[in-house]
């Protein structure tokens, strides 16, 4: 009889413990939370932990509360992969994360694999959604828009006629960005006068400054594809070599350390492509912004931060549509979005990319300060 009374109350320990389960909603967030790309890694996951309380208070989704799994992947393509391992293993209805290319590579294919689906809240390269698979959704614009938006802007508003080039050789989205950066710029008319290339954790840019300053007639400005952890760097060390031309890039300077790297006397006449949000007078951004401060008792840090916030929103919004927190169904929701109101605009897969059209900010950094300056819209 003892024995009988053992096993009836491990089943219902079993049955409650299945119970409390199917009352939460596991979904696995993948973040560099540590090392080079943790200055926009850290803010998103931020911005996605704000969604998840706001939604859980207003009584979660399906009657259950949302649970983030979040790892640190330390910007590390291995161990980005064993953060996805982790969370797969824990039973996740869908992940989203990362805001770097090579970073989704190391961890989407394997949610690809099990039929879960993955939305990159910050990765930007345009064939991501064709490498991984039919579970692979993108939050922000790819890099062929990006790159356009600010070739446009230093050949159309800055006048510069001459760029050399600079590139991280080590990562996908760097070697994108100035791919498509270079394809516009001469489709404008413009000259590519130089093209140089450093690799991830390079402190030293001293003979890629010495290559910069030898070209004569001096270019118009440098184009400096990077993370941020270069980012900072490179514009502190080509302004203390003297040289006044303009620095321009894309999201990657979409970072603080552009500004507290060099300083405010250095971070001057640098200009970058990123998501849009700062500057527009949209319900949802000023709400976005007040929530956050709210929250965190700080303004958002870059533009990262309300991808994350849009990326969970997103998910939780196809979860709502699919009524279900089956993860084909939840892939199939996603596929079919059309029209969602995100902080960093409007979010239709419509494009046979399945990449999104979005509005693309054009950002001016002057004695360390970010200003916005316009906004490009995508053809």
């Amino acid at each position: 009889m003892k024995a009988l009374l053992s096993v009836s109350a491990l089943v219902m320990a079993a049955m409650l413990g299945t119970a409390g389960a199917q009352d939460v909603i596991k979904i696995g967030a993948l973040y560099n939370l540590t090392g080079g790309m943790s200055s926009l890694d850290g803010p998103s996951l931020k911005g996605a932990q704000l969604a998840a309380k706001q939604i859980n208070a207003a009584g979660g989704l399906l009657g259950k509360q949302i649970e983030l799994i979040a790892p640190d992947g330390k910007t590390d393509q291995q161990e980005t992969a064993i953060a996805a391992q982790r969370v797969l293993s824990e039973g996740v209805v869908a992940g989203f994360g990362q805001s770097d290319t090579t970073f989704v590579m190391a961890g989407a294919p394997l949610f690809q694999e099990k039929g879960v689906p993955f939305l990159t809240s910050g990765a930007t390269h345009p064939e991501l959604p064709q490498w991984v698979g039919d579970h692979m959704f993108m939050t922000a614009f790819g890099d062929d828009d990006q790159s356009y938006a600010i070739a446009d802007y230093v050949y159309d508003k800055l006048g510069a006629r001459r760029v050399a080039v600079w590139t991280d050789n080590s990562m996908d989205f760097t070697k994108a960005l100035s791919k498509f950066f270079v394809e516009r710029f001469k489709e404008k008319g413009g000259e590519i006068v130089g093209e140089d290339i450093f690799m991830m954790g390079d402190t030293d840019f001293s003979a890629q400054i010495a290559r910069l300053a030898a070209i004569d007639p001096k270019p118009d400005a440098v184009f400096v594809s990077a993370i941020p952890s270069e980012a900072g760097l490179s514009v502190k060390q080509i302004r203390e070599q003297g040289l006044d031309l303009k620095i321009v890039s894309g999201d990657g300077f979409d970072t603080q350390l552009v500004s507290t790297v060099p300083g405010p006397e250095l971070a001057n006449d640098v200009y970058f492509s990123t998501h849009t949000y700062l500057g527009d007078d949209r319900p949802e951004v000023k709400k976005f912004i007040e929530d956050y401060k709210a929250e965190y008792g700080i303004e958002p840090e870059n533009s990262f931060a309300p991808l994350g916030y849009d990326a969970l929103n997103l998910l939780a919004d196809a979860i709502k549509r699919a009524n279900s927190d089956e993860p084909a169904k939840i892939r199939d929701a996603l596929a079919e979005t059309r029209g969602f109101k995100a902080v960093t605009g409007e979010i239709s897969y419509t494009r046979e990319t399945m990449v999104p059209p979005k509005p693309i900010s054009i950002i001016s950094v002057t004695g360390g300060e970010f200003k916005v300056e316009e906004i490009w819209l995508p053809e």
